[in-house]
């Protein structure tokens, strides 16, 4: 019982820590790795849930920081080589699902959240395609324990290209998995490189309707595609920057209240990557989910710093 209370107050110490703005978003996620491998987490639903409704609401508050006539260009560019970035994920992710001989319904789930964007997409397309909890949470393990890898390597990655804050937020946006990643790796890159990343994957995220229900049409599914309303809240964030510019300070108050907010979500992040996580990950999948994602990397990267995606 008492190691219990201990446990306990050291993850709230290390929790109220991360809302500290002298802590970044990779020491957030360091610490939250740690303690799940080290410690473990007890409160893994809890964590799981509430990391995910503070991302949301994150990603809401990072409009408050954009104009919405910059969003809807970005938006608009981005739709061409979103599409055909999904297209040829799914497409090669099949081709591997099969190399490896992977079961169908996890390479699918595995596919789809590496072409659009992670958690979300495995837990939107899981009921379409009828899968089994142990089949999603081998997905979700696997795109998770990539997420984590990203947002520590693509920074100093970023870097040791030469690549600028543009090409940064765009390689980021078109090569993380999850959103939470994204957001967090631009962050430390810088204030540009956030807010391409933000949008560009955020349009990315649009796909999910239009690809699950394509999916429910194939397999004659009848479970249910919602849009996620997160996306709706960032534009309409973003709307009330551009039409009331009057309240500058307050929308500067309320984006740097996300920006922290994020860093807290990463925290909560990190503690879900536990021993257990890890072993349910498996070879396989693993394989085929770091396979997929060096080749997405490789080629957007390379596209991006040849100047075919501006």
């Amino acid at each position: 019982m008492e190691n219990n209370h201990r446990l306990t107050l050291f993850f709230w110490i290390l929790l109220l820590c991360c809302c500290l703005p002298v802590v970044s978003a990779p020491m957030a996620l360091l610490a939250g790795i740690t303690f799940g491998i080290v410690i473990g987490n007890p409160w893994g639903a809890t964590t799981s849930t509430w990391s995910r409704r503070l991302l949301q609401s994150s990603v809401v508050g990072l409009g408050f920081g954009l104009n919405l006539p910059e969003i809807l260009q970005t938006g608009k560019d981005a739709f061409l080589y979103t599409a055909i970035s999904i297209s040829f994920t799914m497409g090669a992710g099949y081709l591997l699902g099969r190399f490896f001989k992977m079961p169908g319904r996890i390479a699918t789930l595995i596919s789809f959240g590496t072409a659009i964007c992670g958690g979300s997409a495995i837990a939107a397309m899981a009921p379409v395609i009828r899968a089994e909890s142990e089949e999603s949470g081998v997905a979700l393990a696997t795109v998770f324990t990539l997420n984590s890898i990203a947002l520590l390597l693509f920074p100093p990655l970023g870097h040791l290209l030469g690549m600028g804050q543009r090409q940064f937020g765009l390689w980021s946006a078109l090569a993380i998995h999850d959103t939470s990643s994204v957001v967090g790796a631009t962050a430390a890159y810088g204030g540009l490189a956030l807010a391409i990343a933000t949008t560009v994957k955020l349009t990315r995220a649009l796909w999910i309707m239009p690809a699950a229900l394509l999916a429910a049409w194939f397999t004659k599914s009848e479970g249910r595609v919602k849009l996620p309303l997160f996306i709706i809240g960032f534009i309409a964030a973003a709307a009330f920057k551009t039409v009331l510019p009057q309240f500058e300070q307050v929308w500067h108050v309320l984006n740097g209240i996300a920006r922290q907010s994020l860093v807290v979500t990463l925290f909560l992040i990190g503690c879900g990557l536990t021993r257990a996580v890890l072993s349910r990950t498996g070879i396989r999948p693993l394989a085929q989910g770091v396979s997929l994602w060096l080749l997405v990397s490789l080629i957007s990267g390379i596209a991006i710093m040849c100047g075919w995606i501006e």
